[in-house]
């Protein structure tokens, strides 16, 4: 992997800061503006080098993008919306990831094994995709809790798909039982490890009311609950997530009250800083896909993916239709069309193993539908927000549950 010059991040910095500033004038969504500058940026004819690789995107990006949004959750209502979000994640991208699989098999003529790993990596809603983008708008909070705190759990199981599909590829028998073992550690070993370094670290943290120590003993948790849970084959991201869960909702007085806002700033920052640098690097990316070449693929591809995506949150919504977590029309819709795909997809198709048959279209497949995701839906959602009144800024006495017709 080629590594950042200064000059590079220099670069990526001052650029990120111009869209920000540009977007919000503007009022175009921010990570379409990064995306599109990334892209401008490779075809320049200085041929600026932007380097993206799974493990840049999983072992720097990911943490903090994943810890902060974790660490501003509002646990009551992450609790009340739990059945939701993993009847979503665990049941759903299943629904997804097969619907895909099917679609591109039969339409697209791709080998079951090679269809079966795109309809995996592109299932998954992505979290960093999926945060940043309602992080711009103010979004009404049941429907943003349900929206990201859903992104960030189907993550796992997209992740423990891929790695069952990876040992098929690689000549392992799939054998029920060891299966089960393999899904129970990877979400809830994953989970267990967050929680224990966070606990173990806030409990030192405790020790101190110095707000930069506070700082650094959260950036230990944040990456060290990723990477350890990562080293021990657990999820990173439900590691992350319990981790940033534990330190925003349950330190108990760990994080002292002036340090408190200064850690949420800091880790604000630095989920603007991963973010505006991961969405460059995708755009660069984007530039030098040989997308036309896979045209009718990438058609077949975007209508399985959002028609698969439709299956799974129409049906599974009609579970709750008659109890109190029941999902207003409107916020379906946002579930489906606001289901963007983003870094993960990117991460997890550019590590798909050599011999899995179709690799190079799948690669070039899932950066157009990423594009699509960012450049159609993510430009879209906005209108459709203000539209259905789902915003914090809607007008009082209007409801998103009267959005049903």
């Amino acid at each position: 992997m080629t590594d950042f010059g200064l000059g590079e991040m220099g670069l990526i910095l001052v650029v990120a800061s111009l869209v920000a500033m540009l977007s919000r004038r503007i009022g175009l969504p921010y990570t379409a503006g990064l995306v599109a500058a990334g892209w401008i940026l490779a075809l320049l004819p200085a041929g600026v080098d932007l380097p993206l690789s799974p493990e840049l995107i999983f072992n720097v990006f990911l943490p903090p993008l994943i810890f902060e949004a974790a660490l501003q959750l509002d646990w009551r209502r992450f609790r009340i919306q739990l059945p939701v979000t993993l009847t979503l994640a665990f049941v759903g991208v299943p629904i997804s990831a097969v619907a895909v699989a099917a679609g591109m098999h039969h339409f697209a003529g791709w080998s079951w094994l090679g269809a079966a790993f795109f309809g995996v990596l592109i299932a998954a809603t992505d979290p960093v995709s999926v945060i940043a983008a309602f992080k711009e708008l103010a979004v009404e909070a049941r429907l943003a809790t349900a929206v990201e705190a859903e992104s960030l759990l189907n993550d796992g199981v997209a992740a423990v798909g891929f790695g069952i599909l990876a040992g098929v590829a690689g000549g392992e028998h799939v054998q029920p039982l060891k299966l089960a073992g393999e899904i129970l550690w990877t979400s809830g070993g994953g989970i267990v490890i967050g929680a224990g370094i966070a606990a173990v670290l806030l409990f030192i943290a405790g020790r101190t009311d110095d707000h930069l120590v506070e700082t650094t003993l959260t950036t230990v948790i944040a990456w060290g609950a990723f990477l350890i849970a990562e080293r021990l084959g657990a999820s990173g991201v439900f590691a992350a997530l319990s981790a940033g869960l534990i330190t925003g909702n349950f330190d108990r007085g760990a994080l002292s009250a002036a340090g408190r806002p200064r850690i949420i700033g800091f880790w604000e920052y630095a989920a603007f800083l991963a973010n505006s640098c991961l969405f460059i690097l995708v755009g660069g990316h984007e530039a030098h896909q040989p997308i036309n070449l896979f045209s009718s693929a990438l058609a077949i591809a975007v209508i399985v993916v959002i028609g698969g995506r439709m299956m799974s949150v129409y049906a599974l919504a009609a579970l709750f239709r008659n109890t109190a977590l029941r999902l207003p029309p409107a916020h379906q819709h946002i579930l489906v069309w606001g289901g963007l795909r983003g870094a993960v997809g990117l991460a997890l198709a550019l590590a798909l193993p050599v011999g899995v048959p179709e690799r190079g279209a799948i690669i070039v497949v899932t950066f157009g539908v990423v594009a699509f995701s960012i450049f159609v839906q993510g430009l879209t959602v906005p209108r459709l927000l203000r539209r259905w009144e789902l915003t914090e800024a809607a007008a009082p006495g209007h409801q998103s549950e009267g959005s049903e017709d």
